[in-house]
């Protein structure tokens, strides 16, 4: 019999090959001397990692327990998710790689998240084992406890109480928006508007204590802190407060006229003591409609030398200009302050819309020269026939209190309203004894927005995309607008922490999960 020779070739892998020492199989020689499947079988690499875990989460809050007391807000197979079910097996897997690692499809409902992990390991004199699996994460309910004290009717544990003693909430509506442009509002527990003010409620000290520090330096106030007792343990010496921070703040508002004192008057640069408020961001901003003299007072420098406002928003009366005349090259006294470069010294003639039967016409000073023009109407004060009491008013001397002092330009509203294509949030705040004329205050307040470019500064504006402006000939009475380009866009997220869910993780990302990556490893996560 002739025998056929195997190729050389056929020789030399045949040479290159072993038999498995536990089922006998030709395999590539191998440290451990073992095929895969008997590798597999006598070597479980995935042993010491639990194959079901339990998840807690919060049905009020919707937030998952992050050990050992925090609580996180993860959307469903997201990033998030993804590194707090790996934070729940890093401590089984410290002696193992992580290769990749990614969500199987679960029912949203079933309350169960199925992670499949791939990992490595070095066994039987240096061979690299690579296993798959399956952990299940089973959601348990669990309150946290924010929620738990919501619950309780023990929800709060600082208050932080801001009022102030005025008929109009300009100053309210402005401060609403400074708080949601810095989302001071997010670490709120509830928001509770009622009368003269708002009240804030919070869990910890710190939170209120970080909106006082806020509200300290943007509007002129003045704070006051109180505790009361809750409980007391004597065997450890804890204590259990509820604290307290009242926050007053100045009641001057835009557009009030005011009266100083003699002293402060001339600290101010001898500007006279009947003065316009302009604005009030962190300071008071006053200009004398006589001079155009301008003064900021901070809230140290009111409560040493407090000024009340002189007219309410409802004792505005409408004028029309019957006559204007520039004063130009005006000279001030010695000791004068600083004057306006933005306003214009004008003398103008003006009478009572109700009056407009008679010849009774008023003469008076303004600082809206630059705004007034024959015919226009405009909205005043009129000290000739009203009675204002007031202590530095009564003490002044008559023939240096006005007639008239013209706080506006007044414009259409109807108009107004119409061509306004723009729009501002609000706070989620419940409300309680609201007054009926709210709206017409908040209304001023998107029209002060309008006049003042520097008040609009520090203003979060959205271009409000359901509304179209109303354009035509007629309606341009000149009225200031906000531009396009001072807008933004409201956009409208529906979940912040990853939407519908992030991809999967390549082996890149589950190679720095498994090591030092801010997911896995607290101490160096940036949040």
């Amino acid at each position: 019999m002739e025998y056929m020779q195997a190729p050389a070739t056929s020789r030399i892998f045949s040479l290159l090959l072993s038999l498995c020492c536990t089922c006998g199989i030709p395999i590539p020689p191998n440290p451990a001397n073992m095929c895969v499947s008997c590798l597999r079988t006598t070597v479980d690499i995935s042993e010491g990692i639990p194959k079901q875990v339990n998840l807690h989460f919060c049905k009020q809050c919707e937030r998952y327990l992050q050990p050992p007391a925090s609580w996180v807000q993860c959307a469903l197979e997201s990033r998030e998710l993804l590194a707090l079910c790996l934070k729940k097996l890093k401590g089984n897997m410290t002696k193992v790689r992580l290769i990749d690692a990614g969500f199987l499809w679960t029912e949203p409902h079933s309350k169960r998240i199925k992670l499949k992990v791939t990992i490595q390991k070095e066994v039987m004199n240096g061979a690299i084992l690579q296993q798959v699996f399956v952990v299940e994460f089973v959601i348990q309910g669990q309150m946290c406890d924010d929620c738990h004290r919501v619950e309780a009717k023990d929800f709060w544990n600082s208050v932080v109480q801001v009022r102030q003693k005025t008929s109009h909430k300009k100053t309210f509506y402005y401060l609403e928006q400074l708080i949601l442009k810095h989302k001071l509002h997010q670490n709120a527990l509830n928001i509770k508007e009622i009368h003269e003010g708002i009240d804030f409620y919070y869990a910890t000290k710190q939170h209120a204590q970080k909106m006082v520090d806020f509200l300290q330096c943007t509007v002129p106030c003045r704070s006051k802190t109180s505790q009361r007792l809750i409980s007391h343990d004597i065997h450890s010496n804890t204590f259990n407060y509820k604290s307290t921070y009242s926050i007053e703040i100045v009641p001057v508002c835009k557009d009030n006229v005011v009266c100083l004192s003699p002293r402060l008057a001339q600290s101010l640069g001898n500007m006279g003591q009947v003065c316009v408020c302009a604005r009030v961001t962190s300071t008071i901003h006053l200009i004398d409609p006589n001079t155009l003299q301008i003064a900021e007072v901070d809230g140290g420098t009111y409560w040493r030398n407090p000024f009340n406002s002189l007219v309410s928003p409802r004792q505005l009366e409408e004028f029309i200009v019957m006559d204007t005349d520039i004063i130009r090259n005006q000279k001030l006294g010695a000791g004068a302050g600083i004057r306006s470069n933005k306003h214009t010294l004008a003398e103008v003639w003006v009478q009572k819309t109700s009056e407009m039967d008679t010849a009774q016409q008023y003469h008076c000073r303004t600082h809206l020269g630059h705004l007034l023009n024959i015919g226009d109407l405009v909205q005043g004060f009129d000290f000739a026939n009203s009675n204002v009491n007031d202590e530095f008013l009564n003490k002044m001397n008559p023939s240096h209190i006005p007639d008239v002092v013209l706080i506006k330009k007044s414009y259409n509203r109807s108009k107004r309203v119409k061509r306004r294509n723009w729009k501002l949030k609000e706070m989620d705040k419940d409300r309680e004894g609201m007054a009926p004329e709210d709206e017409r205050q908040y209304q001023d307040f998107l029209e002060d927005l309008e006049e003042d470019e520097a008040l609009r500064k520090n203003v979060n504006i959205f271009r409000d995309a359901s509304k179209i402006p109303v354009e035509s000939d007629t309606d341009d009475e000149g009225a200031p607008r906000i531009s396009l380009m001072e807008m933004l866009e409201d956009l409208s997220l529906t979940d912040a922490t990853g939407g519908e869910g992030a991809d999967m993780v390549t082996s890149e990302d589950a190679e720095l999960l498994s090591g030092s990556c801010p997911l896995c490893d607290p101490s160096l996560s940036p949040y």
